[in-house]
């Protein structure tokens, strides 16, 4: 990626280490806590991670500016603070409806329903960047970066039948072969839901602390 305002080169790259090895670094924390029984908030072996506090969902709030600063302050900025804005909150908004659809495909054993409403929930990263181009590639970059060594987790811990959350499996799918219980519950959340996630947050909060720390200033022309 080029900047056109400054003419330097950004690699996603290299905007994506530090913030990659952290994550990684909290997943293997938070591994190593709930194997040894550390106390909430810290970590949780409940469905979904109970909202612990050593957790990697709520780091793409903090990484989304930092990528986006790092982005502007190498002249690579979107042409419109708004649509950029706009566009995160419209990919928010379908990332809920595949949500509600991957809900009710789960709930009513329809896997194809289900399977759609993760794919939609993907899809709706790539909203955001129609406006900002760069931002979201290097979310998306990023967001496979933070997933994938989770799922390698799940799979370990799935087989080994670790008291984790990465272990867990809904009771519908108690009886299912494992092939099954890890592509429901482990590949489709993290590779498509999360994904999506981490772009759409990181978007949001990313283009907004940009719009905020440019007012007043030009705005930058650039590809999007």
């Amino acid at each position: 990626m080029t900047g056109t305002g400054s003419g330097n080169r950004v690699s996603v790259g290299q905007l994506i280490l530090v913030p990659s090895v952290i994550t990684l670094v909290v997943t293997i924390l938070r591994l190593y806590g709930e194997l040894q029984g550390w106390p909430k908030p810290w970590v949780s072996t409940a469905a979904g991670g109970g909202g612990a506090v050593l957790g990697i969902s709520w780091l793409p709030i903090i990484f989304g500016p930092y990528f986006a600063l790092k982005l502007t302050g190498s002249g690579d900025a979107p042409a419109g603070n708004g649509k950029a804005i706009g566009l995160s909150f419209a990919g928010l908004a379908v990332l809920v409806l595949g949500g509600f659809v991957a809900f009710k495909g789960a709930s009513s054993g329809t896997t194809a329903l289900a399977i759609l409403g993760f794919l939609v929930m993907f899809l709706a990263g790539f909203i955001p960047r129609v406006a900002w181009r760069s931002l979201g590639t290097t979310l998306l970059v990023y967001g496979f970066a933070a997933r994938i060594p989770v799922l390698i987790v799940m799979f370990i811990a799935m087989r080994a039948g670790w008291a984790t959350h990465y272990s867990f499996v809904d009771p519908r799918l108690a009886q299912a072969p494992f092939w099954k219980q890890f592509v429901e519950e482990a590949l489709l959340p993290q590779m498509l839901l999360w994904v999506g996630f981490t772009v759409v947050v990181g978007s949001i909060f990313g283009t907004v602390v940009t719009a905020v720390a440019r007012r007043g200033r030009p705005v930058a022309q650039t590809a999007v």
